[in-house]
């Protein structure tokens, strides 16, 4: 469960992503497309093109975490 802290932020990517990246890959596009830092712990939401999944990247730690999940309808 993730739980993040009081007055982390958290943005959230309006396009839809191509849910074949990994980690590595969602990372460099916040550098590169969102011009900010995926290290700094902020919490970085993408979609899928259908908007049914999530991913989730945020930095804990020394580790970069990508959770995932699908939307169920209803």
């Amino acid at each position: 469960m993730l739980m993040p802290s009081q007055g982390v932020r958290i943005l959230v990517a309006t396009n839809p992503v191509d849910f074949r990246k990994g980690h590595d890959g969602l990372a460099a596009l916040v550098q590169s497309v969102l011009q900010e830092d995926p290290f700094t712990g902020t919490v970085f939401v993408f979609r899928a093109k259908r908007a049914d999944r999530l991913k989730i990247l945020f930095w804990e730690f020394a580790t970069i975490r990508a959770p995932r999940g699908k939307l169920s309808g209803g």
